[in-house]
């Protein structure tokens, strides 16, 4: 992209230039990249996500490793790898407090460098996963953002406990379909909300235990009900400004929002007494830890956890899928292959 805006400013360019990997870097052939809500913000430059231009677009890669830097031991030429999004510096408070996810200094694929948009990446060495034998490069590419941001959400941000009830929000987005499988892992209710009846079909199919049409009812009211007036134990919030109050809304005495993503807006009113009264807690969740997801690869590559993938475009469609994605009728993970 030379330019901010629709997905018309993205652009197919043979010829851009190849990177070149540091001492301490691998350069890895793309083979797939998931696409996420941030590539859409990062293109039109909202939420605060506005990287220098020219910029390549993409935060979730998985390819074959073809050259590595001087300094770098433990990589192999040939390696099938992961990519994690982001490398933090490993120095500051943060880092060394365990909450590397939020490291102010850390480095994002597609956001802060040139990212998987492309035939070829140069990463940082540090924090590369081996791409086990049974999953495919599209399968790989779809695992971080979805899998890590749920768990971290649900497991450490959350805490939820066996038979708590969990409310997920735009069930059928990449987050929405990893947190009904995390929350089920962990013994927990789950009630999927979504805005049509086919992806609420798909939802149950993958172990929601009850479902919300949010187009037809009002989802707070109805999850109320569900439970008997007594609301729920836990709401997955990343819809942002036109869910926020019906959220805290939907939630028992204790009841804990967790959110990570605003894609309708940064801004929800809060009812305070609600707040105060049931005493309930508002939590922020970002991404998710090296240790996190070295916890759940292993549940994916068992099959506990389903890879749920929508549809897969060539590179040079990448225009095409953001526009599918801006329609928010997905059901699960985009992917480009190149």
């Amino acid at each position: 992209m030379h330019h901010r805006g629709g997905p018309e400013v993205l652009t197919f360019e043979p010829d851009f230039p190849d990177p070149a990997p540091g001492p301490d870097d691998v350069l890895v052939r793309v083979r797939a990249c998931g696409l996420n809500r941030v590539d859409i913000f990062t293109r039109e430059g909202e939420q605060g996500v506005r990287p220098p231009l020219p910029h390549i677009l993409g935060m979730e890669v998985a390819g074959d490793v073809v050259a590595v830097g001087e300094a770098v031991q433990g990589v192999q030429v040939g390696q099938r790898v992961l990519v994690p999004p982001s490398t933090p510096c490993g120095q500051c408070e943060w880092c060394r407090r365990g909450a590397a996810n939020i490291c102010p200094s850390q480095q994002v694929l597609g956001r802060t460098r040139h990212g998987g948009y492309a035939e070829y990446v140069a990463v940082p060495a540090a924090g590369l996963l081996p791409i086990p034998a049974n999953l495919s490069y599209e399968q790989a590419a779809s695992i971080i953002v979805a899998f890590g941001t749920a768990w971290h959400m649900l497991a450490t941000r959350a805490r939820v406990r066996p038979g708590e009830t969990v409310l997920v929000l735009a069930a059928g987005s990449v987050v929405g379909t990893a947190a009904i499988q995390v929350a089920r892992h962990f013994g927990c209710r789950v009630i999927a909300a979504a805005s049509n009846d086919e992806k609420l079909d798909k939802a149950r199919a993958m172990g929601a235990d009850a479902v919300i049409n949010y187009s037809q009812d009002h989802f707070d009211r109805r999850a109320r009900r569900l439970t008997d007036g007594r609301g729920v134990d836990v709401v997955i919030e990343h819809v942002g400004t036109d869910t926020w109050q019906h959220s805290v809304a939907a939630l028992a005495p204790l009841g804990r929002i967790v959110t990570c993503g605003s894609t309708t807006g940064r801004w929800g009113n809060t009812d305070l007494w609600s707040l105060f009264g049931k005493e309930i807690s508002l939590l922020g969740s970002f991404g998710a830890t090296r240790e996190e997801l070295l916890a759940l690869l292993p549940l994916v590559v068992d099959g506990a956890f389903k890879i749920v993938i929508d549809r897969v475009f060539p590179l040079e469609q990448a225009a095409e899928a953001h526009s599918y994605m801006a329609q928010r009728q997905q059901f699960g993970k985009l992917v480009l292959t190149i």
